[in-house]
Protein backbone atom coordinates (compact mmCIF):
# COMPACT_ATOMS: atom_id res chain seq x y z
CA UNK A 1 0.00 0.00 0.00
CA UNK A 2 1.22 3.31 -0.80
CA UNK A 3 1.88 6.53 0.43
CA UNK A 4 -1.64 7.96 -1.36
CA UNK A 5 -3.72 4.99 -0.28
CA UNK A 6 -2.58 5.07 3.40
CA UNK A 7 -3.46 8.94 3.80
CA UNK A 8 -6.66 8.40 1.55
CA UNK A 9 -7.65 5.14 4.21
CA UNK A 10 -6.95 7.17 7.18
CA UNK A 11 -9.16 10.11 5.91
CA UNK A 12 -12.09 8.08 5.28
CA UNK A 13 -11.95 6.00 8.48
CA UNK A 14 -11.59 9.77 10.30
CA UNK A 15 -15.01 10.70 8.23
CA UNK A 16 -16.57 7.75 9.31
CA UNK A 17 -15.74 7.90 12.95
CA UNK A 18 -17.05 11.44 13.07
CA UNK A 19 -20.46 10.15 11.45
CA UNK A 20 -20.36 7.99 13.69
CA UNK A 21 -20.07 10.11 16.67
CA UNK A 22 -22.66 12.73 15.08
CA UNK A 23 -24.87 9.70 14.88
CA UNK A 24 -24.41 9.07 18.39
CA UNK A 25 -24.42 12.96 19.52
CA UNK A 26 -28.06 12.61 17.60
CA UNK A 27 -29.43 9.80 19.21
CA UNK A 28 -28.58 10.76 22.58
CA UNK A 29 -29.83 14.28 22.15
CA UNK A 30 -33.34 12.57 21.06
CA UNK A 31 -33.14 10.64 24.17
CA UNK A 32 -32.56 13.49 26.26
CA UNK A 33 -35.61 15.00 25.19
CA UNK A 34 -37.48 12.47 26.48
CA UNK A 35 -36.16 12.53 29.59
CA UNK A 36 -36.72 16.38 29.95
CA UNK A 37 -40.70 15.67 28.85
CA UNK A 38 -40.67 13.16 31.78
CA UNK A 39 -38.99 15.32 34.06
CA UNK A 40 -41.12 18.64 32.90
CA UNK A 41 -44.07 15.70 34.44
CA UNK A 42 -41.91 15.23 37.58
CA UNK A 43 -41.87 19.72 38.10
CA UNK A 44 -45.65 19.69 37.54
CA UNK A 45 -46.56 16.82 39.90
CA UNK A 46 -43.98 18.90 42.36
CA UNK A 47 -45.06 22.30 41.70
CA UNK A 48 -48.95 21.27 42.36
CA UNK A 49 -48.24 19.48 45.39
CA UNK A 50 -45.93 21.91 46.66
CA UNK A 51 -42.99 20.35 47.83
CA UNK A 52 -40.93 22.93 47.32
CA UNK A 53 -42.43 24.48 50.79
CA UNK A 54 -40.96 22.05 52.66
CA UNK A 55 -37.88 23.80 52.29
CA UNK A 56 -38.54 27.09 53.06
CA UNK A 57 -38.54 28.38 49.02
CA UNK A 58 -40.71 30.90 47.93
CA UNK A 59 -41.76 28.99 44.43
CA UNK A 60 -41.10 25.63 42.70
CA UNK A 61 -38.65 28.13 40.51
CA UNK A 62 -36.48 28.93 43.42
CA UNK A 63 -36.26 25.23 44.78
CA UNK A 64 -34.98 24.05 41.46
CA UNK A 65 -32.24 26.73 41.74
CA UNK A 66 -31.45 26.10 44.78
CA UNK A 67 -31.36 22.23 44.60
CA UNK A 68 -30.22 21.43 40.96
CA UNK A 69 -28.56 24.52 40.78
CA UNK A 70 -30.55 25.38 37.57
CA UNK A 71 -30.62 29.59 36.47
CA UNK A 72 -33.40 31.06 38.13
CA UNK A 73 -34.70 32.34 34.57
CA UNK A 74 -34.35 28.80 33.12
CA UNK A 75 -36.06 27.27 36.05
CA UNK A 76 -39.19 29.57 35.72
CA UNK A 77 -39.30 28.33 31.89
CA UNK A 78 -39.36 24.84 33.19
CA UNK A 79 -42.44 25.20 36.02
CA UNK A 80 -43.90 27.36 33.13
CA UNK A 81 -43.79 25.09 30.63
CA UNK A 82 -44.40 22.07 32.59
CA UNK A 83 -47.57 23.50 33.53
CA UNK A 84 -48.79 24.19 29.80
CA UNK A 85 -47.97 20.82 28.87
CA UNK A 86 -51.14 18.90 29.94
CA UNK A 87 -53.36 21.78 28.12
CA UNK A 88 -52.02 20.45 24.80
CA UNK A 89 -52.23 16.65 24.42
CA UNK A 90 -50.57 16.46 20.93
CA UNK A 91 -47.52 19.04 21.83
CA UNK A 92 -47.18 16.89 25.23
CA UNK A 93 -47.32 13.43 23.23
CA UNK A 94 -44.51 14.97 20.32
CA UNK A 95 -42.77 16.22 23.14
CA UNK A 96 -42.57 12.79 25.46
CA UNK A 97 -41.71 10.58 22.04
CA UNK A 98 -38.71 12.58 21.26
CA UNK A 99 -39.88 14.28 18.36
CA UNK A 100 -40.08 17.96 19.00
CA UNK A 101 -36.87 19.23 21.26
CA UNK A 102 -37.18 21.37 24.08
CA UNK A 103 -36.51 24.50 22.59
CA UNK A 104 -39.03 23.82 20.43
CA UNK A 105 -41.82 23.20 22.83
CA UNK A 106 -40.93 25.84 24.81
CA UNK A 107 -41.71 28.27 22.15
CA UNK A 108 -44.52 26.70 20.76
CA UNK A 109 -46.33 26.58 24.68
CA UNK A 110 -46.09 30.41 24.51
CA UNK A 111 -49.23 30.37 22.29
CA UNK A 112 -50.12 27.00 21.43
CA UNK A 113 -54.16 26.23 22.14
CA UNK A 114 -56.03 22.94 21.42
CA UNK A 115 -57.36 24.69 18.66
CA UNK A 116 -54.25 25.84 17.13
CA UNK A 117 -51.61 23.19 18.62
CA UNK A 118 -51.82 20.71 15.27
CA UNK A 119 -51.04 23.64 12.58
CA UNK A 120 -48.03 24.43 15.20
CA UNK A 121 -47.15 21.12 15.41
CA UNK A 122 -46.84 20.32 11.48
CA UNK A 123 -44.63 23.69 11.44
CA UNK A 124 -42.21 22.59 14.71
CA UNK A 125 -41.95 19.23 12.98
CA UNK A 126 -41.14 20.93 9.20
CA UNK A 127 -38.62 23.79 10.53
CA UNK A 128 -35.68 25.08 12.76
CA UNK A 129 -35.84 25.75 16.41
CA UNK A 130 -35.22 29.04 15.40
CA UNK A 131 -38.09 28.83 12.21
CA UNK A 132 -40.13 28.00 15.78
CA UNK A 133 -38.85 31.37 17.50
CA UNK A 134 -39.61 33.22 14.34
CA UNK A 135 -43.23 31.95 14.11
CA UNK A 136 -44.15 32.57 17.48
CA UNK A 137 -42.97 35.81 18.00
CA UNK A 138 -44.90 37.08 14.39
CA UNK A 139 -48.02 35.01 16.09
CA UNK A 140 -47.93 36.78 19.25
CA UNK A 141 -48.13 40.03 17.16
CA UNK A 142 -51.17 38.94 15.31
CA UNK A 143 -52.97 37.14 18.38
CA UNK A 144 -56.07 39.71 20.06
CA UNK A 145 -54.76 39.15 23.28
CA UNK A 146 -51.46 39.97 23.08
CA UNK A 147 -51.94 43.84 24.33
CA UNK A 148 -52.51 42.31 27.30
CA UNK A 149 -50.29 39.49 27.64
CA UNK A 150 -47.68 42.24 26.97
CA UNK A 151 -49.20 44.06 29.61
CA UNK A 152 -48.77 42.07 32.25
CA UNK A 153 -45.15 40.43 31.01
CA UNK A 154 -44.23 44.34 31.13
CA UNK A 155 -44.82 44.75 34.46
CA UNK A 156 -42.96 40.89 34.93
CA UNK A 157 -40.34 42.39 33.33
CA UNK A 158 -39.56 45.45 34.98
CA UNK A 159 -36.42 46.31 36.67
CA UNK A 160 -33.45 48.05 37.62
CA UNK A 161 -29.92 47.56 38.13
CA UNK A 162 -27.14 49.87 39.70
CA UNK A 163 -23.88 48.63 39.36
CA UNK A 164 -20.01 50.40 39.52
CA UNK A 165 -18.41 49.80 36.46
CA UNK A 166 -14.64 48.81 35.29
CA UNK A 167 -13.53 52.36 35.42
CA UNK A 168 -14.97 53.48 39.18
CA UNK A 169 -18.13 55.03 37.51
CA UNK A 170 -21.87 53.84 38.45
CA UNK A 171 -23.90 52.37 35.66
CA UNK A 172 -27.77 52.10 36.43
CA UNK A 173 -29.85 50.72 33.73
CA UNK A 174 -33.36 49.33 34.02
CA UNK A 175 -36.55 48.65 32.23
CA UNK A 176 -39.90 50.44 33.59
CA UNK A 177 -43.73 49.71 32.26
CA UNK A 178 -45.01 52.68 30.12
CA UNK A 179 -46.32 54.14 33.01
CA UNK A 180 -43.37 54.50 35.62
CA UNK A 181 -41.28 55.42 33.00
CA UNK A 182 -43.67 58.57 32.11
CA UNK A 183 -43.46 59.49 35.89
CA UNK A 184 -39.53 59.17 35.87
CA UNK A 185 -39.33 61.53 33.08
CA UNK A 186 -41.48 63.76 34.26
CA UNK A 187 -39.73 63.60 37.39
CA UNK A 188 -36.03 63.97 35.60
CA UNK A 189 -37.23 66.95 33.16
CA UNK A 190 -38.50 68.87 36.46
CA UNK A 191 -35.04 68.09 38.43
CA UNK A 192 -33.03 69.16 35.26
CA UNK A 193 -35.34 72.49 35.18
CA UNK A 194 -34.37 73.02 38.76
CA UNK A 195 -30.57 72.78 38.18
CA UNK A 196 -30.52 74.34 34.78
CA UNK A 197 -33.53 76.85 34.60
CA UNK A 198 -31.05 79.68 35.36
CA UNK A 199 -28.46 79.00 31.92
CA UNK A 200 -26.75 76.25 30.07
CA UNK A 201 -23.53 76.30 31.81
CA UNK A 202 -22.24 73.36 34.31
CA UNK A 203 -19.90 74.77 37.43
CA UNK A 204 -16.55 73.91 34.70
CA UNK A 205 -18.77 76.77 32.50
CA UNK A 206 -19.18 73.82 29.92
CA UNK A 207 -22.49 72.84 27.74
CA UNK A 208 -23.81 69.48 29.64
CA UNK A 209 -25.25 67.00 27.17
CA UNK A 210 -28.78 65.57 27.32
CA UNK A 211 -27.67 62.62 28.85
CA UNK A 212 -25.52 64.17 31.67
CA UNK A 213 -28.26 66.31 32.55
CA UNK A 214 -30.52 63.52 33.19
CA UNK A 215 -27.59 62.03 35.17
CA UNK A 216 -27.63 65.32 37.35
CA UNK A 217 -31.49 65.28 37.28
CA UNK A 218 -31.10 61.87 39.02
CA UNK A 219 -28.91 62.51 41.39
CA UNK A 220 -31.13 65.06 42.82
CA UNK A 221 -34.25 63.10 42.91
CA UNK A 222 -32.07 60.58 44.87
CA UNK A 223 -30.83 63.17 47.29
CA UNK A 224 -34.41 65.05 47.85
CA UNK A 225 -35.83 61.09 48.44
CA UNK A 226 -33.08 60.46 51.38
CA UNK A 227 -33.86 63.88 52.87
CA UNK A 228 -38.02 63.98 52.52
CA UNK A 229 -38.23 66.71 50.62
CA UNK A 230 -39.98 65.12 47.96
CA UNK A 231 -43.02 65.30 50.30
CA UNK A 232 -42.38 67.88 52.70
CA UNK A 233 -45.11 67.15 54.86
CA UNK A 234 -44.31 63.40 54.88
CA UNK A 235 -41.90 62.88 57.72
CA UNK A 236 -40.39 59.25 57.95
CA UNK A 237 -42.45 58.08 60.50
CA UNK A 238 -45.50 58.49 58.95
CA UNK A 239 -44.18 55.23 56.87
CA UNK A 240 -43.49 53.24 60.73
CA UNK A 241 -45.41 50.05 61.46
CA UNK A 242 -45.96 50.52 65.10
CA UNK A 243 -46.59 47.47 67.41
CA UNK A 244 -47.05 47.40 71.34
CA UNK A 245 -45.48 44.14 72.84
CA UNK A 246 -44.81 43.13 76.86
CA UNK A 247 -41.17 42.22 77.26
CA UNK A 248 -41.85 39.33 78.50
CA UNK A 249 -44.05 37.92 75.43
CA UNK A 250 -40.95 39.33 73.49
CA UNK A 251 -38.24 37.18 75.31
CA UNK A 252 -40.30 34.30 75.03
CA UNK A 253 -43.02 34.15 73.08
CA UNK A 254 -44.69 31.07 75.15
CA UNK A 255 -45.01 33.74 78.28
CA UNK A 256 -48.49 35.56 78.28
CA UNK A 257 -48.41 39.56 77.24
CA UNK A 258 -49.89 42.05 74.52
CA UNK A 259 -48.75 41.95 71.23
CA UNK A 260 -50.69 44.47 68.76
CA UNK A 261 -50.30 46.92 66.16
CA UNK A 262 -50.68 50.42 67.19
CA UNK A 263 -54.25 50.50 65.52
CA UNK A 264 -55.46 47.76 67.46
CA UNK A 265 -54.88 44.45 65.10
CA UNK A 266 -53.49 41.43 67.58
CA UNK A 267 -50.29 40.04 65.65
CA UNK A 268 -48.23 36.87 67.11
CA UNK A 269 -46.19 37.32 70.30
CA UNK A 270 -43.44 35.43 67.68
CA UNK A 271 -44.36 38.31 64.35
CA UNK A 272 -43.84 40.83 67.32
CA UNK A 273 -40.22 39.16 67.90
CA UNK A 274 -39.52 39.06 64.46
CA UNK A 275 -40.16 43.04 63.81
CA UNK A 276 -37.93 43.63 66.76
CA UNK A 277 -35.37 41.58 65.15
CA UNK A 278 -34.52 44.97 62.93
CA UNK A 279 -36.49 47.81 63.94
CA UNK A 280 -36.06 51.56 66.18
CA UNK A 281 -38.00 50.38 69.73
CA UNK A 282 -38.87 53.29 72.14
CA UNK A 283 -39.13 51.30 76.20
CA UNK A 284 -41.76 52.28 78.03
CA UNK A 285 -42.66 51.58 81.30
CA UNK A 286 -45.87 51.41 82.33
CA UNK A 287 -47.55 51.59 86.10
CA UNK A 288 -50.53 49.33 87.97
CA UNK A 289 -53.38 51.59 86.26
CA UNK A 290 -51.97 51.14 82.85
CA UNK A 291 -50.91 54.75 82.47
CA UNK A 292 -47.19 55.14 81.02
CA UNK A 293 -44.74 56.05 83.62
CA UNK A 294 -41.93 56.76 81.97
CA UNK A 295 -40.86 56.53 78.00
CA UNK A 296 -36.75 55.57 77.17
CA UNK A 297 -34.95 57.32 73.88
CA UNK A 298 -35.58 55.75 70.38
CA UNK A 299 -33.14 53.64 69.70
CA UNK A 300 -32.18 51.54 66.57
CA UNK A 301 -31.62 47.67 67.60
CA UNK A 302 -28.71 47.37 64.52
CA UNK A 303 -27.05 50.78 64.48
CA UNK A 304 -26.17 51.61 60.89
CA UNK A 305 -22.93 50.93 61.00
CA UNK A 306 -23.22 47.25 62.57
CA UNK A 307 -25.62 47.06 59.12
CA UNK A 308 -23.03 48.17 56.96
CA UNK A 309 -20.65 45.13 57.98
CA UNK A 310 -23.55 42.89 57.93
CA UNK A 311 -23.88 43.63 54.17
CA UNK A 312 -20.68 43.43 53.46
CA UNK A 313 -20.19 39.88 55.33
CA UNK A 314 -23.54 38.50 54.11
CA UNK A 315 -24.39 40.29 50.58
CA UNK A 316 -28.07 39.03 50.95
CA UNK A 317 -30.29 36.68 52.19
CA UNK A 318 -28.36 34.03 53.76
CA UNK A 319 -31.23 31.43 53.38
CA UNK A 320 -30.18 28.46 51.53
CA UNK A 321 -30.50 29.02 47.70
CA UNK A 322 -31.96 32.66 48.50
CA UNK A 323 -29.07 35.27 48.35
CA UNK A 324 -32.30 38.07 47.86
CA UNK A 325 -30.39 41.64 48.38
CA UNK A 326 -33.30 43.29 50.17
CA UNK A 327 -32.79 42.37 54.07
CA UNK A 328 -33.30 42.76 57.35
CA UNK A 329 -31.07 42.11 60.47
CA UNK A 330 -32.13 38.64 62.31
CA UNK A 331 -30.84 38.09 66.05
CA UNK A 332 -30.28 34.06 66.33
CA UNK A 333 -30.59 34.42 70.08
CA UNK A 334 -33.17 37.65 70.22
CA UNK A 335 -31.82 40.56 71.83
CA UNK A 336 -35.17 40.70 74.28
CA UNK A 337 -34.01 37.56 75.44
CA UNK A 338 -30.48 38.64 76.37
CA UNK A 339 -28.54 38.35 72.76
CA UNK A 340 -26.26 40.26 71.73
CA UNK A 341 -26.82 43.07 68.91
CA UNK A 342 -23.20 41.59 67.30
CA UNK A 343 -21.53 40.53 63.85
CA UNK A 344 -21.26 37.38 65.55
CA UNK A 345 -24.97 36.62 66.61
CA UNK A 346 -27.04 38.61 63.30
CA UNK A 347 -27.35 37.39 60.07
CA UNK A 348 -29.07 39.24 56.81
CA UNK A 349 -32.01 37.51 55.86
CA UNK A 350 -34.97 38.47 53.26
CA UNK A 351 -38.33 39.62 54.70
CA UNK A 352 -40.09 35.80 53.58
CA UNK A 353 -37.05 33.74 54.94
CA UNK A 354 -37.56 35.68 58.37
CA UNK A 355 -40.60 35.06 58.53
CA UNK A 356 -39.87 31.37 58.08
CA UNK A 357 -37.33 31.26 60.64
CA UNK A 358 -39.38 33.15 63.16
CA UNK A 359 -43.28 32.06 62.52
CA UNK A 360 -42.63 29.09 60.17
CA UNK A 361 -40.53 26.46 62.62
CA UNK A 362 -37.43 26.67 60.60
CA UNK A 363 -34.15 27.31 62.82
CA UNK A 364 -30.96 28.82 62.32
CA UNK A 365 -27.65 28.60 64.40
CA UNK A 366 -24.03 29.64 64.15
CA UNK A 367 -21.49 27.07 64.42
CA UNK A 368 -17.88 27.59 66.14
CA UNK A 369 -16.50 27.95 63.10
CA UNK A 370 -18.42 31.01 62.64
CA UNK A 371 -21.02 29.16 59.40
CA UNK A 372 -24.45 29.18 59.80
CA UNK A 373 -26.71 26.41 59.89
CA UNK A 374 -30.38 25.95 58.79
CA UNK A 375 -32.72 23.41 59.62
CA UNK A 376 -36.19 22.48 58.70
CA UNK A 377 -39.45 22.47 60.95
CA UNK A 378 -38.94 19.01 61.37
CA UNK A 379 -34.79 19.39 62.25
CA UNK A 380 -33.41 17.71 59.35
CA UNK A 381 -30.54 19.91 58.42
CA UNK A 382 -31.22 22.17 55.08
CA UNK A 383 -27.78 22.20 53.19
CA UNK A 384 -26.95 25.48 51.64
CA UNK A 385 -25.20 24.05 48.49
CA UNK A 386 -27.10 20.47 48.30
CA UNK A 387 -24.99 18.13 46.64
CA UNK A 388 -25.69 16.72 42.90
CA UNK A 389 -26.77 13.03 43.21
CA UNK A 390 -24.39 9.75 42.19
CA UNK A 391 -24.41 9.25 38.42
CA UNK A 392 -23.73 5.71 37.59
CA UNK A 393 -21.14 4.75 35.33
CA UNK A 394 -24.11 3.65 32.59
CA UNK A 395 -26.30 5.98 33.44
CA UNK A 396 -26.45 6.83 29.75
CA UNK A 397 -27.10 3.35 28.38
CA UNK A 398 -30.00 3.55 31.51
CA UNK A 399 -31.75 6.36 30.16
CA UNK A 400 -31.57 4.71 26.85
CA UNK A 401 -33.55 1.55 28.37
CA UNK A 402 -36.12 3.71 30.23
CA UNK A 403 -37.15 5.89 27.33
CA UNK A 404 -37.78 2.41 25.77
CA UNK A 405 -39.49 0.97 28.62
CA UNK A 406 -41.67 4.11 28.20
CA UNK A 407 -42.30 3.65 24.43
CA UNK A 408 -39.97 6.23 22.66
CA UNK A 409 -38.56 4.64 19.45
CA UNK A 410 -35.55 7.38 18.67
CA UNK A 411 -32.75 7.19 16.29
CA UNK A 412 -30.62 10.13 15.04
CA UNK A 413 -33.26 11.63 12.82
CA UNK A 414 -35.77 11.77 15.14
CA UNK A 415 -34.89 15.78 16.22
CA UNK A 416 -34.18 16.62 12.33
CA UNK A 417 -36.59 18.81 10.89
CA UNK A 418 -38.02 18.44 6.93
CA UNK A 419 -36.95 22.02 6.92
CA UNK A 420 -35.47 21.98 2.52
CA UNK A 421 -33.34 24.84 3.37
CA UNK A 422 -35.35 27.43 1.78
CA UNK A 423 -35.61 30.97 3.70
CA UNK A 424 -38.63 31.04 6.14
CA UNK A 425 -41.21 33.30 5.36
CA UNK A 426 -42.68 34.31 8.36
CA UNK A 427 -45.55 36.82 7.05
CA UNK A 428 -46.91 33.77 4.62
CA UNK A 429 -46.14 31.37 7.91
CA UNK A 430 -48.63 33.15 9.77
CA UNK A 431 -51.21 34.05 7.13
CA UNK A 432 -51.81 30.21 6.51
CA UNK A 433 -51.38 29.14 10.25
CA UNK A 434 -52.73 31.93 12.88
CA UNK A 435 -56.98 31.37 12.74
CA UNK A 436 -57.25 35.56 13.21
CA UNK A 437 -54.83 36.14 10.21
CA UNK A 438 -56.19 36.86 6.40
CA UNK A 439 -55.32 34.26 4.27
CA UNK A 440 -53.34 34.70 1.23
CA UNK A 441 -54.77 34.93 -1.76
Amino acid sequence: MNIETMVEATATAEREALERLGEEIAVLSAHISVATARLLVMIRDFDAREGWAEAGARSCAEWLSWRVSMDIGAAREHVRVARALPGLPLINAAFAGGELSYSKVRALTRVATVETEARLLTFARSGTASHVERLVRGWRRVDRNTENKEAVQRQRNRSLRVYPDADGMVVVEGRLTPEAGAVVRRALEAACDRLYGKGPLNSEGEVPSFAQRYADGLAMIAEAALHHKLDPGAPGERYQVVVHVDAPALADPDQPGESVLEDGDHVSAETSRRLACDATRVIMRHGPDGEVTEVGARTRTVPPALRRVLQQRDRGCRFPGCGLRFTQAHHIEHWAAGGPTTVSNLALLCRRHHRSVHEDGFDVERLANGELQFMRPDGRLLLEAPRSPAVSVGAVDSLCEQNAVAGAEVDGHTLTPDWDGKPLNVVYAIAVLHPLAQRPS
